[in-house]
């Protein structure tokens, strides 16, 4: 395997930045309407009790295994573990690259983001924003990690898969999440509606890095000599 195909794009590659103005501004649009629009935050609760309200076992141990779907740390060590072995078949660490840089991205992002807003998740505090000192629930950080890691692994695995197969990758596992998150209380409907807004703007950042051509040193780029 040649270096350059050792990692494929996370694609669509954007051109126009549109959507992700467009993206940006409906983050920041919930974030002001929970500030200042009660029946927002009345929609939340109504979506938290119905929830409550129509669980049995069978769908909760149901929505509890399919929610693993978007544990953050398991996808990281998970696209690594691909990465790597991809490095070493094809003599260049650019694999790596783009694994490295989303876990920075997303921590860099969401940590001060829920750190920030001190919002405290469904049965555990208040609803409003900056109600609960050293709460982490908006955004919701399932959504943004299921979003932005399964589109890393589909970049990784693009020449080894059937595009279908890839397009399921990247959003079978981001709508299971969204609902399941949800349905089982560990989000309000507004954390993982900004989540996925969230996440799929660092997704569009991440897709326009050039990797192919990020200046390496030639013991980690050897698949190009």
């Amino acid at each position: 395997m040649s270096g350059e195909a050792a990692v494929g794009a996370i694609r669509p590659v954007p051109r126009a930045w549109l959507a992700d103005v467009a993206l940006l501004g409906g983050f920041a649009a919930i974030t002001v309407a929970l500030l200042v629009a009660p029946p927002l935050l009345r929609l939340d609760v109504a979506v938290r009790d119905a929830s409550d309200a129509h669980r049995p076992p069978v769908a909760y141990w149901a929505a509890w295994v399919l929610n693993h779907l978007g544990q953050g740390t398991p996808l990281a060590v998970l696209a690594l573990a691909v990465a790597v072995v991809l490095a070493v078949r094809a003599g260049t660490a650019r694999p790596v690259l783009p694994v490295l840089a989303a876990e920075l991205l997303t921590y860099g992002v969401v940590g001060p983001l829920k750190l920030g807003t001190a919002r405290a998740a469904p049965h555990y505090g208040p609803v409003e924003l900056f109600a609960a000192p050293g709460q982490q629930s908006y955004p919701s950080g399932h959504l943004v990690n299921t979003i932005v890691w399964y589109a890393v692994l589909a970049a990784l695995l693009t020449d080894r898969l059937p595009a279908p197969v890839l397009t399921a990758v990247r959003v079978v596992p981001v709508a299971v999440t969204a609902v399941t998150t949800v349905y089982l209380g560990y989000h309000w409907l507004t954390d993982t509606l900004a989540g996925l807004l969230l996440g799929l703007l660092l997704c569009r950042l991440l897709a326009r890095v050039p990797w192919q051509r990020i200046p390496l040193p030639a013991v980690l780029d050897r698949g190009r000599s």
